[in-house]
């Protein structure tokens, strides 16, 4: 429990440090982008490599996949049916299902399965599962709807290969699964850049914290509190079910699904929503009070089940 707790305290230090340099300016107006660039773009991708490569592949083939992926399905299905009795539109109602079950693995989920759960290859299923199935799947519904306008769907099914995140992570496991053993001059310098994803992606985080405005006060405010309610608690509380009645996990096992489950939702989604042009204001609102909620869920989720 006290090691779980100073992970947390980590994280929140780093953050904290983020926000202050946010607040005083200190690396410039574009300081948080170059940041979360450097964080999804080279240090993230290097980081699931290093770690895949030479990780066990059955923590990815597991039981703790098929939980994510039907709580998952559980929460965007509770959003969906509401949307469609309310007739909030289809780009509507996926961006807000997106925010109910799309979890932040890269931002947060990479650090907090490094510093919390101590294997920053547990958060590699979810992160895979959800850019390989759920964003296609979601950023075609949208271009089939006609709210993102013009857009192949080929082009959009293609999205998960250009995320290097998403390459580094699927490489790795290439590696794991051959039996590959990296040389020091090659692996060296992966490890080198692995090493800035963490800090990175935090400190850009903290960043990002200053000067947004309050959210769940728009014209999306139902929305977004049903969406936040469902990520924040809805999933976790699934997952547990799932986990612990069904697939009889227990121990560190259902420690980690329920923390991956119980994560904010994902930044990226409003990328998503502003490429389309609809539920911009959801998407960003949703993320933030998600990501606010998410603290003492996911130290209650460690008092409890750590």
């Amino acid at each position: 429990m006290a090691g779980v707790l100073s992970g947390f305290a980590v994280i929140a230090v780093v953050i904290g440090v983020g926000y202050v340099l946010g607040r005083r300016g200190t690396l410039g107006a574009q300081g948080g982008e170059v940041l979360t660039r450097l964080a999804f773009t080279l240090a993230g991708p290097a980081l699931l490599f290093t770690t895949l490569a030479r990780a066990d592949l059955s923590v990815l083939f597991s039981s703790r996949l098929l939980v994510t992926a039907l709580s998952t399905a559980v929460v965007a299905g509770v959003f969906v049916a509401v949307g469609t009795v309310r007739r909030w539109g289809v780009g509507r109602t996926t961006i807000g299902a997106l925010c109910s079950g799309y979890v932040n693995s890269g931002n947060l989920g990479i650090p907090i399965a490094a510093y919390v759960l101590g294997d920053a290859s547990l958060v590699a299923p979810v992160l895979l599962f959800q850019v390989v199935l759920v964003a296609p799947v979601a950023l075609t519904v949208l271009d089939l709807s006609g709210d993102g306008g013009k857009g192949a769907v080929g082009r959009r099914l293609l999205v998960p290969l250009r995320n290097p995140i998403a390459v580094g992570s699927l490489s790795g496991v290439l590696v794991s699964a051959a039996g590959w053993q990296l040389p020091g001059p090659l692996l060296n310098p992966l490890t080198a850049l692995a090493g800035m994803s963490v800090p990175a992606a935090l400190l850009a985080f903290g960043m990002s914290l200053h000067g947004n405005p309050a959210p769940g006060r728009g014209r999306d405010s139902r929305l977004v509190l049903l969406s936040v309610a469902l990520k924040s608690l809805g999933q976790p509380l699934v997952a547990w079910a799932l986990a612990r009645c069904v697939f009889g996990l227990h121990g560190h096992a259902l420690l980690d699904t329920v923390v991956t489950a119980a994560l904010p939702g994902a930044q990226n989604l409003f990328t998503y929503a502003s490429r389309y042009r609809v539920a911009e204001s959801l998407a960003r609102e949703s993320v933030l009070l998600s990501t606010v909620v998410s603290v003492p869920v996911l130290v209650g989720v460690a008092a409890v089940l750590g």
